[in-house]
């Protein structure tokens, strides 16, 4: 019999165990997948520790799955054996619902999340449905092309997708796993770009990372600087603070928008009177669809974008977990699977 490794957790707010199980054939329009890396993001958390509704254990997380197809299933088309794929956020949707009839696969009713809705990336093999594949380019690791199937999408789609456009001021708040990835997408989309973060201590890295200007929030008014220096189009709001977004409306351009994406279910302190008289707009982004995943990732392969990464084994995994929900990891934390 062959078999694969899987960390599972057993019930909810369980620690992780490595277990065998039978290698699984795909079925029908799905692939067998090798797994080479997998990122840890936060919301696996959200499955692992909550009683998240449809969450059935022992639980397999992981939407941030790169890896090689080993098999497919009946009726495939255009995926090949050895085939470089990255699995993310979107492993799927019902194409029954109103937006998927609409052709807004991200918004289905029904969306199907890998470690949600079928066995996620934490293990050493995977099978997905064809709809959740994205092709890897040349030049992007599989490590490097982990993140992007849910961080790297989630930021370059909410750019992409926002009101600015090349030479707009463009502010990134937060410089974490959502946000240094955002100041990289911002400064290489053409973007005047502003970071904005607690403290000086960042401010090295912001411009590294292709920051024009920087914002320390504990020092000044991030608002009153943004205005200083013309409005910004679009606030990205990665970090995952209310009170922190919402700091920056009045820094906003008239027309401009702030743009969520950093998750938390704290309310924003916006008034009516600061989006009425300019015109602004507050809107939250998604995650993004395989399509857009993969032109995330030839994005990033053709202009140097890379996630900033710190790896551990397949059996390091409640290490891995651990330093992902301190904060201690920078940015994004990867599981790497042996033989």
């Amino acid at each position: 019999m062959s078999v694969m490794r899987v960390a599972q957790v057993a019930e909810p707010r369980g620690s992780f165990e490595i277990v065998e199980r039978e290698l699984p054939e795909p079925g029908p329009g799905h692939v067998r997948i090798v797994v080479e890396a997998s990122g840890v993001c936060h919301t696996d958390a959200i499955f692992v520790q909550t009683p998240f509704p449809g969450i059935r254990f022992p639980l397999v997380t992981g939407h941030e799955v790169a890896g090689r197809i080993d098999a497919v299933g009946e009726g495939v088309v255009g995926w090949a054996v050895g085939t470089r794929v990255e699995v993310g956020w979107f492993g799927g949707q019902c194409g029954r619902c109103r937006p998927c009839r609409q052709g807004d696969f991200i918004s289905c009713e029904n969306l199907r999340v890998p470690g949600w809705a079928y066995d996620g990336g934490y293990a050493t093999h995977m099978v997905a449905p064809v709809e959740a594949l994205a092709r890897i380019p040349e030049g992007l690791s599989a490590i490097d092309a982990a993140p992007l199937g849910c961080a790297g999408v989630t930021s370059f789609m909410g750019l992409r997708t926002s009101v600015a456009r090349a030479g707009d001021l463009v502010a990134i708040l937060g410089i974490g796993g959502l946000g240094h990835l955002g100041i990289q997408y911002a400064a290489k989309m053409g973007f005047e770009t502003v970071a904005i973060a607690r403290g000086r201590d960042k401010e090295a890295l912001a411009r590294q990372l292709g920051a024009d200007h920087y914002i320390d929030s504990t020092a000044s008014d991030p608002a009153q600087m943004l205005k200083e220096l013309g409005g910004a189009k679009v606030v990205l709001g990665t970090a995952a603070s209310s009170d922190a977004m919402s700091a920056t409306v009045d820094g906003l351009a008239p027309h401009g928008q702030l743009v969520s994406i950093g998750v938390t279910d704290q309310s924003l302190k916006v008034s009516p009177v600061q989006l009425i008289g300019n015109s602004r707009t507050v809107s939250g982004h998604p995650s993004g669809t395989a399509q857009e995943v993969e032109e995330t990732m030839a994005f990033s392969a053709r202009t140097g974008v890379r996630p900033m990464v710190e790896t551990m084994r397949l059996e390091e995994v409640n290490d891995a977990f651990a330093r992902m929900l301190s904060g201690a990891a920078r940015f994004r934390m990867v599981l790497t699977m042996g033989g």
